[in-house]
């Protein structure tokens, strides 16, 4: 019982102690405020001193001074002198106005004059920077402005004519098999063809003109939905060596049933990985073959694949012994419905747009595709893949 008393007790006074600190902690707060509070109020009594007596002061002795000025040298000297003062005063007031002028009215000036072209559609303007004062970051950013416009426009523009180009692209490549399917049939509903066996090939032809209508429609489809990136990639991790080696033993026996030579030389030593959708590189290298068969020889034609190990990246290398490719047709021929010879024939997967799809899908995989070719001699295709590190 004393010690539950006992303790009460110590519980009490440590209660007193905490409430006795907590009362005058903020009474040591207020003692810091009035600290302060009396020395502003000093500072400004000092400034209204200052205010009431030295300025007045300061009053009085440059009248002094202009009154001793007045006695020791005379009128005219004060008149010459506070004409000089003017004038100095007039120079300055010019020169501070040319100054302003040239650094910030001139330049506000031309931007202006930049931003009325603008808004009546001339990107091509821009304003020479002569000063490097904010004004001059201004005139930087509007011509960085300027220039992104004027690229905006240039691709709309290309984004035009290239929606011209392929609508009478799609226009004349439907229309050429269209015609033909037509005739054919107008020729056996007039009773033109007479026996079964040219009734057969017509019927034949007329096939063959319907699969090159469906192979265009389908790789009109595909190429939009890779220009939109909205194509559904099943990307995984591969092992490069036997996903070629499959491959290869598939476009072997295709090309060797049409007596083309064909080849594959696998260069890579270690197991490698790339993260690829395998149903498109497929077709990416088949439309390069597909692009070699049709324009090749086909007595002569040899078709050879190599594969190569560069560190970071893998080379799938095809390469042909056709005809080749000018140099100045080469930057072109990854463009939709390029053809690189003047006859829009219709062979194996001849659309015209087999190898803008191959490089929209070697890029989708963040790999390159490019060409390398030498007339008379063939064309050797590179594709590139990054590496699974």
């Amino acid at each position: 019982m004393g010690i539950l008393k006992k303790s009460k007790s110590e519980l009490h006074k440590e209660w007193h102690e905490k409430h006795h600190r907590w009362h005058n902690e903020p009474h040591k707060h207020l003692h810091g405020i009035h600290e302060i509070h009396h020395r502003h109020k000093d500072e400004f009594r000092l400034c209204h001193k200052y205010l009431i007596w030295l300025r007045p002061m300061a009053f009085l002795i440059n009248i002094l001074i202009i009154y001793l000025i007045f006695k020791v040298v005379g009128i005219k000297a004060i008149t010459i002198f506070f004409a000089a003062i003017f004038t100095a005063k007039e120079i300055a007031h010019l020169y501070i106005y040319w100054r302003l002028e040239k650094r910030i009215m001139k330049p506000i000036e031309s931007l202006k004059t930049g931003v009325e072209q603008i808004a009546k559609g001339n990107y091509e303007v821009r304003i020479e920077k002569k000063v490097y004062n904010e004004i001059g970051i201004l005139i930087d950013e509007f011509n960085k402005m300027a220039e992104k416009l004027e690229q905006g426009e240039k691709l709309k523009k290309e984004y035009e004519e290239n929606r011209k180009t392929l609508i009478a692209n799609i226009s004349h490549d439907l229309k050429t098999p269209i015609t033909s399917i037509n005739g054919y049939v107008e020729a056996i509903l007039d009773g033109v063809a007479h026996s079964p066996d040219t009734i057969n090939s017509y019927l034949k032809t007329i096939h063959s003109n319907i699969d090159y209508i469906n192979r265009l429609i389908d790789d009109l489809f595909l190429f939009s939905k890779l220009d939109m990136q909205k194509v559904d990639f099943k990307f995984e991790k591969v092992k490069i060596k036997p996903f070629m080696q499959d491959l290869m033993e598939e476009f072997a026996f295709v090309l060797g049933e049409k007596n083309i030579k064909f080849s594959f030389t696998d260069k890579i030593e270690r197991e490698i990985e790339v993260n690829i959708d395998g149903k498109r590189i497929y077709q990416t290298i088949r439309n390069i073959i597909g692009n070699a068969v049709k324009y090749g020889e086909k007595e002569t034609l040899a078709i050879s694949i190599g594969l190569k190990d560069e560190k970071d990246h893998i080379k799938i290398i095809i390469s042909d012994n056709g005809p080749g490719i000018a140099p100045d047709k080469l930057p072109y021929v990854f463009d939709r419905f390029y053809r690189i010879d003047t006859e829009r024939t219709k062979d194996l997967m001849s659309t015209g747009l087999g190898l803008a799809i191959a490089k929209e899908m070697v890029e989708a995989h963040g790999g390159k595709i490019s060409v390398q070719s030498i007339l008379s001699e063939g064309s050797t295709f590179i594709v590139e893949l990054p590496i699974v590190i």
